[in-house]
């Protein structure tokens, strides 16, 4: 996806900025200084050595985020990027699926078996993560719509789902 088709796509979300029309205050803390969080952070630089492109560095900055913020034991990503590492030096990374803290699924071929498998195994401390909504629309609204899933956040690049049972089903768009 290249800048100016991203920045159409920005511009068309606007009125979802920084947490506007969240009510919850978790929800609303969780978008407003996880997400769309802009202040450079520690590792910031040091990552960015190397980073092909802006959108892979976009990415990987809030799996930093993500992983500093939730401080997980074990985080499933194929992709094994840095950014996890970096943000929680004492987290697991490996590329088998497993009840984990976080889980970074990619669409592939088989894409529908393993997310198929993670909302059967994902328990109230799980976060789903499905990289490419854009490209997987039909995916990603079985996701949210599906019965074990409860919080959701539509980032236009990435999808983030949670499975917390205390919390009523929702759908956040988010303009990350």
């Amino acid at each position: 996806m290249n800048r100016l088709r991203y920045f159409f796509i920005w511009l068309s979300r606007i009125t979802h900025s920084r947490g506007f029309g969240i009510q919850s205050p978790g929800d609303y803390s969780f978008v407003r200084y996880v997400v769309n969080e802009h202040w450079p952070y520690y590792k910031y630089e040091e990552l960015a050595v190397g980073q092909e492109d802006w959108l892979s560095q976009k990415l990987g900055r809030l799996y930093f985020r993500l992983a500093n913020w939730r401080q997980p034991a074990v985080i499933v990503d194929a992709g094994r990027s840095p950014y996890w590492k970096a943000g929680c030096r004492h987290a697991i990374v490996t590329a088998e699926l497993q009840p984990a803290d976080i889980i970074k699924v990619h669409p592939t071929a088989n894409t529908r078996q393993t997310i198929s498998s993670v909302l059967d195994n994902a328990d109230e401390n799980t976060l789903l993560i499905i990289e490419n909504i854009w490209q997987e629309k039909a995916l990603w609204k079985k996701v949210i719509q599906d019965p074990r899933t409860t919080v959701s956040f539509d980032l236009f690049l990435c999808g983030l789902v949670t499975f917390d049972k205390k919390r009523e089903k929702r759908n956040y768009i988010i303009n990350f």
